[in-house]
């Protein structure tokens, strides 16, 4: 019978990383102020249905800033806050490989602006890399790319306008371990149309590539939008706190112990936030999603490896 007192349930990033530098390590997110191709017409001009004008960004700090100033100014103000003494540069808003090498080898380069920081995160949409790019940021201290998956349901990824069909991602993910990179899916619970069985196939599937890493996130209605302008014209089922909870606890129990869980519930752009409003209370979806799982007396990974 499993031990009723588990400390931890799932795979803490916090965790992952106090394992591996040994000390508080801390994510500086980064606008580079790359566009994407979703956006600027090379794909579509609309964008995913659910991204606001800031890309995703949580604009913490002005674009304006250098990326060098940026890192800086994190670094002088967060150790008081938050006793981080290492530090990983995330770069965060739109595609962060959607440009030329010469230039990804530049704005990247310019992150590292001495040995606190130990290494890099970037976000991008797996129909965005190539070969090149990837050897690229391989030779960068302990690399991680952050792929907006969303959903393993093809007609789920049309109906949100995002571009790419799953394939695209299983192959950006085969190409990015080649290179010893370890790999963070992004996936939104409740998508339009999508059922509780979609949402499993993707757990399922990404559970059987063995994903490094994830960031769940629940779909919101943001400000500007194109969401937010179907959600004006008729209702939209969004789910409740506890629907969310539940469906990320049955989404854990299949994931491997190794992914670590690097994202279960954030505020967001609080500014921007039009519904559910429930996503307000970060810490208290964090602390449900524990007691869930406890009253389960589970644990990540309860049903990998999968029978299927």
């Amino acid at each position: 019978m499993m031990n009723q007192k588990i400390k931890d349930r799932y795979y803490k990033f916090s965790k992952y990383l106090e394992d591996k530098f040994g000390t508080k390590v801390y994510k500086i997110t980064i606008d580079a102020e790359f566009s994407c191709p979703n956006r600027d017409g090379t794909i579509s001009d609309k964008g995913c249905i659910f991204c606001d004008n800031s890309g995703s960004f949580s604009l913490s700090h002005s674009s304006k800033l250098s990326i060098y100033e940026q890192v800086q100014a994190a670094i002088n103000n967060l150790p008081a806050r938050y006793n981080a003494k290492k530090f990983i540069a995330y770069f965060q808003a739109y595609t962060n490989t959607y440009a030329d090498i010469a230039y990804l080898k530049k704005v990247y380069d310019e992150a590292f602006i001495d040995d606190r920081v130990v290494g890099i995160s970037i976000g991008t949409r797996p129909d965005c890399v190539d070969e090149d790019k990837i050897k690229l940021i391989s030779k960068y201290k302990n690399p991680w790319i952050e792929y907006g998956v969303q959903s393993a349901n093809d007609k789920t990824l049309k109906l949100i306008n995002r571009g790419h069909n799953f394939d695209s991602f299983k192959y950006a993910f085969e190409l990015t371990k080649k290179y010893g990179i370890k790999v963070c899916a992004h996936v939104i619970i409740g998508l339009p149309n999508e059922t509780y069985e979609d949402m499993m196939v993707t757990a399922r599937e990404l559970s059987k590539l063995g994903i490094d890493g994830i960031k769940f996130h629940v779909l919101t209605v943001l400000k500007n939008s194109p969401l937010h302008e179907i959600y004006k014209m008729r209702p939209i089922k969004l789910l409740t706190e506890d629907e969310y909870c539940n469906i990320l606890c049955d989404f854990i129990e299949i994931m491997p112990p190794y992914t670590v869980v690097q994202r279960t519930a954030g505020t967001g752009l609080l500014a921007e936030l039009v519904a559910p409003l429930w996503v307000k209370n970060k810490f208290e979806t964090q602390n449900k999603i524990d007691l869930f799982l406890e009253q389960r007396n589970t644990h990540q990974g309860i049903y990998y490896p999968l029978n299927c």
